[in-house]
């Protein structure tokens, strides 16, 4: 080693300093180097590089784009459920008048039909006691005039003196009947 830096100082060389034909090839080869990876490396690079760009943006917008309508859509949605309900409780509203207004028919329709049948029903009693009255006047007629004739002991065929008979004796019966009931 001695030996070798001795013949490098002898020839006048310095060993740190590079020989010039060393560096010019390798600047060559530094500048073929860049050159290729700028015209076929680098273009590449920054086409991937703006595809991906492109793509991200791309997307953002198409997320933003996605957002916006179901934002939207959602708006509409609550919307219609708004209309929906306010639809319903009209709806609701409406029957509940409508059922009240049937209820209020039908009772209507059921007193008028209790009264139509009570009045029918006291005409019948009135014609039915009225039929019993004139059956009972006849009945205690026949009855009183026996039994008067019986107590007189003479028959009371003759019909004027029967009515009288019977009148009388129906007017005695009422007026003791008006009597008792005071």
């Amino acid at each position: 080693m001695n030996q070798a830096m001795i013949l490098a100082a002898a020839e006048g060389t310095n060993p740190l300093i590079p020989n010039v034909w060393e560096i010019l090839v390798t600047l060559i080869g530094f500048a073929i180097l860049m050159y290729i990876v700028a015209k076929f490396v680098v273009p590449t690079f920054e086409k991937t590089f703006a595809e991906r760009t492109e793509a991200i943006e791309g997307g953002i917008a198409k997320a933003e784009a996605a957002q916006a309508e179901a934002s939207a859509a959602l708006d509409e949605y609550k919307q219609q459920l708004t209309e929906a309900r306010t639809e319903a409780n009209r709806i609701r509203e409406d029957a509940r008048a409508e059922g009240a207004q049937i209820l209020a028919e039908l009772k209507e329709k059921a007193q008028s039909e209790a009264a139509r049948i009570s009045e029918q029903a006291q005409v019948q009693i009135d014609a039915e006691r009225q039929a019993a009255v004139t059956s009972l006047r006849s009945e205690v007629g026949s009855l009183a005039t026996e039994l008067a004739g019986k107590i007189v002991g003479e028959s009371l065929n003759d019909d004027e003196r029967s009515a009288r008979v019977v009148d009388r004796f129906l007017a005695d019966l009422e007026s003791q009947s008006a009597g008792a009931a005071k």
